[in-house]
């Protein structure tokens, strides 16, 4: 089974935040190790020049496994890969999460490199990468965001929903101006409230959107995640890592933290993850299911107007 993973931002001391290929290969050996097949590398919003060159260090890892000229890296910088056996997962792609964010939810992203939707913006960002990057996380609701959505939709790039404090109204304009998906819902979103169910509300009534979900017991309570399960259509669910740098797959009493006690990057592998919520009674070939086949098919996104 074709494991994967589309939202990896690091993992055993390893970092999308890097000018270096061997760091993302590294990234790639590691999940690679605990049984993914293909990541897509997550590059955090920071100034274009500065996300551009995160990117660069993606394509010449992507060239480099295209190649065959990738050498397994020194044990004493494998982090948890060392000894490992498993071939690197394959690096298919780019998913950029930002600039495009609203402030007000900024989970633990920096906001002084949020940018308002521009197309001149998006040009100078993809210029050279039209070919790899798989996915744009952007909040909806930003003034200039729908046309931002069509114009990445149309080409071929995947708009995804998030770190939003979108009403359903504006995440229904997303939806129609192309959107496809939703980041890790629930977390840096408006949450839902009876009299406005916001972008996780409309992330589960609309059962043609796929949404990630991060099943680490964390970032989402185990009854969220049941809820989640029991509503959404199972074909549109996106069981994600959204693995830091600081992430060792170890499980821990709670989660990865930073100094103000707020919640970074996911700290369980997809499969420990599926594992557990297989153990927890949700049904085994659905729960598979969103770790391997729904994540290819969200892929395989082409735009039609």
């Amino acid at each position: 089974m074709k494991i994967v993973d589309v939202h990896t931002h690091g993992i055993g001391g390893f970092d999308t935040r890097t000018t270096s290929a061997e760091h993302i290969l590294g990234i790639a050996k590691i999940q690679g190790s605990l049984g993914v097949s293909e990541i897509v590398p997550t590059v955090y919003p920071a100034s274009i020049r500065t996300m551009r060159e995160h990117m660069h260090a993606i394509k010449e890892a992507m060239e480099t496994q295209v190649s065959g000229r990738y050498e397994s890296i020194p044990a004493e910088d494998q982090g948890s890969a060392a000894g490992s056996s498993k071939p690197e997962a394959k690096i298919i792609g780019i998913h950029l999460e930002g600039p495009f964010l609203n402030p007000l939810k900024c989970g633990a992203l920096d906001t002084g490199s949020f940018l308002k939707p521009d197309k001149d913006s998006v040009i100078k960002l993809i210029d050279g990468f039209d070919d790899v990057v798989k996915i744009i996380t952007i909040a909806p609701e930003l003034e200039g965001a729908v046309d931002i959505i069509k114009e990445i939709s149309g080409k071929g790039i995947i708009a995804s929903m998030g770190h939003s404090d979108a009403t359903y109204a504006e995440a229904e304009a997303g939806f129609h101006a192309g959107a496809r998906g939703i980041t890790h819902i629930f977390n840096a979103m408006r949450g839902i409230h009876h009299r406005e169910p916001g972008l996780a509300g409309f992330g589960l009534i609309n059962q043609d959107i796929y949404i990630e979900v991060i099943a680490d017991q964390f970032h989402l309570d185990r009854k969220v995640i049941e809820f989640i399960f029991s509503v959404k259509n199972p074909d549109r669910i996106i069981i994600i890592s959204d693995s830091v740098k600081a992430s060792h797959m170890i499980r821990t009493s709670h989660g990865i933290r930073n100094a103000n006690n707020r919640l970074l990057g996911g700290s369980v592998s997809l499969n420990q993850a599926a594992e557990h919520l297989i153990e927890t009674g949700l049904d085994r070939v659905i729960v598979l299911r969103a770790i391997s086949d729904n994540p290819q098919e969200y892929l395989r996104f082409r735009y039609i107007d």
